[in-house]
């Protein structure tokens, strides 16, 4: 229990205070008291009665209605084969994903326009299997798979890896910048209002913790390097 609270208490929230449905007074009380100063993001009934889902960006906890038991873990669904918890952090992910806008990611589309599948990708410029997979960005595009970067610099900010994305972003060309970055090729050094730090923020928030990270259509977070080939197989089969 005492990890999972200290993870939260890492947690960045940038969302509003929790939904407005009514909640038990207990359990308001309960949730207070757990992460003290820090509200979460939505408290909502959960399919099993009398016990309320908390979340904490895409952290689901669990807390029945008088307050008295936190449950740890996920909750599943036997009869269907379902894991609800992960269901629900799939949607808290692609809402804070949305969050970062379109237009702060750098964005590799197929040239034809015949986009089957989109993934956003939390990346680092110095990460070896980062710039694996940007050498491969061809094989993605032709697959139909669009590549939307978004900067997750390992060593925090700030840092090298941190500078160079910031060039990156504020590049005249940001895809030709990527591209040169995950070459070792030198951008020139550059500075503007950029999405670097917050999409970082972010993706501690999503509790990333190494990169390449891929999230695909449905919510799916995919830690590590995929070929686009198995990429694509496991969105097809998936329906994403």
């Amino acid at each position: 229990m005492l990890r999972t609270f200290a993870l939260l208490s890492l947690l960045t929230l940038a969302a509003g205070p929790a939904a407005a449905e009514q909640t038990p007074a207990a359990l308001e009380e309960a949730v207070a008291k757990l992460i003290p100063g820090i509200e979460p993001d939505r408290i909502s009934a959960s399919p099993l009665p009398g016990l309320y889902e908390v979340f904490y960006g895409p952290t689901v906890i669990y807390v029945s209605a008088d307050g008295r038991y936190v449950v740890r873990g996920d909750l599943l669904d036997v009869k269907e084969g379902v894991n609800l918890t992960e269901e629900r952090r799939k949607q808290a992910r692609l809402h804070a994903i949305e969050t970062l806008g379109e237009d702060s990611l750098i964005v590799f589309s197929p040239e034809d326009g015949k986009v089957e599948h989109r993934v956003t990708v939390f990346t680092d410029v110095e990460c070896p299997y980062c710039q694996r997979m940007h050498r491969q960005i061809q094989d993605y595009l032709d697959r139909g798979i669009e590549i939307r970067y978004a900067a997750f610099p390992r060593a925090g900010v700030p840092s090298r890896a941190y500078t160079t994305m910031v060039s990156v972003w504020c590049a005249d060309d940001p895809q030709q910048a990527m591209t040169d970055a995950k070459a070792g090729r030198r951008v020139p050094p550059k500075r503007c209002e950029n999405p670097v730090e917050a999409q970082f923020e972010l993706g501690r928030r999503l509790n990333i913790r190494g990169t390449p990270t891929l999230v695909t259509e449905d919510g799916t977070m995919i830690p590590g390097y995929l070929p686009a080939r198995e990429l694509a197989r496991r969105m097809d089969s998936a329906g994403s």
